[in-house]
């Protein structure tokens, strides 16, 4: 049972410190005092340092890269504050790794994300706090409460300043249909997709663009952003398709492998993303803005934490 206090402990792995920083300042605490390292061998170390004993705990650690070893650092965080004591664990995971092996799209395939969220279970996870997940449905994954954040209501408010009548916000895929639709009521704007082919992993040919795009300045809206071939795809066939001016957003900017290049040679003029995975400077280039996520999930880990409702920390205008 959960013993509250006037305490929040708040306490982050190595994946994102920046954030977590940014969050605890916007709660007006500190980070809890952690030792998270590594043995000799790799082996993941950690250490509380302070009492978590009948406390409500969040643990702040996004999945990105490198996954595997930011994972089994929340895991072992978890384990350490349940064998602590604690009296609820959230694990915040601004990021959730994985979430695209969400079916078996071919036979044989594993359902990682599944696998995933057994393990957080097991370790002994209360519940999850997370932002745009892949796919809704991994919500159903999980036995204990998942918040899933929206980053689009950053996002959106964003580009309300640039909005006007020339304005279209398009979808660079099927998949980012529904997510694109949403911007668009938000924006009061029209809507445009790219239907696209995608031969193989990585590899991304475009085929059609629905709707009117010709002389219209344009909005590419996904979830996240990996190698960057499918948005920067979609910005030459916008491009080609009589665009006057292309920006792109994203919640989770991955941008492996070729895709600061991709982005560098692009037709994309900005690039507006959320924090929720921490870019190094050698990643920071003048077309990429990074908005914080980090006063949103003050928010909620504030709502959490004094039981009050979720959806209310949407209606407050001061998340930017």
């Amino acid at each position: 049972m959960i013993t509250h206090t006037t305490e929040i402990k708040l306490f982050a792995g190595n994946s994102n410190r920046p954030l977590a920083e940014a969050i605890a300042k916007n709660l007006g605490i500190s980070l809890s005092d952690i030792e998270v390292g590594h043995f000799s061998d790799g082996e993941t170390s950690v250490h509380l340092n302070e009492s978590v004993r009948g406390r409500d705990v969040f643990l702040i650690q996004s999945t990105s890269t490198p996954v595997n070893e930011n994972l089994m650092e929340l895991l072992v965080m978890i384990d350490a504050c349940k064998r602590a004591s604690a009296g609820r664990i959230t694990a915040v995971v601004p990021y959730f790794g994985y979430a695209r092996q969400d079916r078996k799209a071919k036979p044989r395939d594993p359902i990682t994300a599944k696998l995933v969220a057994d393990i957080l279970e097991s370790a002994g996870a209360d519940r999850l706090l997370t932002m745009d997940l892949h796919a809704a449905q991994i919500q159903g994954f999980f036995s204990i409460p998942v918040d899933n954040l929206v980053g689009n209501y950053i996002l959106s408010k964003h580009f309300k300043n640039i909005v006007d009548d020339d304005f279209v916000v398009v979808s660079p895929d099927v998949g980012s249909v529904g997510r694109a639709r949403t911007t668009a009521a938000k924006l009061n704007c029209p809507i445009a997709i790219i239907d696209k082919r995608r031969p193989k992993a990585n590899q991304v040919e475009i085929m059609n663009i629905i709707g009117d795009v010709a002389g219209k300045n344009a909005l590419l809206v996904d979830d996240m952003i990996d190698t960057a071939g499918t948005i920067c795809f979609g910005a030459e066939a916008l491009h080609n398709a009589g665009v006057k001016k292309i920006y792109a957003c994203c919640t989770h900017a991955v941008l492996s492998g070729p895709a600061i290049e991709r982005i560098k040679n692009s037709y994309i003029d900005k690039l507006v993303i959320l924090d929720t995975i921490n870019l190094p400077e050698e990643k920071r280039i003048d077309k990429i803005e990074v908005l914080s996520v980090a006063k949103l999930l003050a928010k909620a880990i504030s709502s959490i934490y004094s039981d009050a409702q979720m959806s209310d920390i949407y209606t407050s205008d001061d998340v930017l």
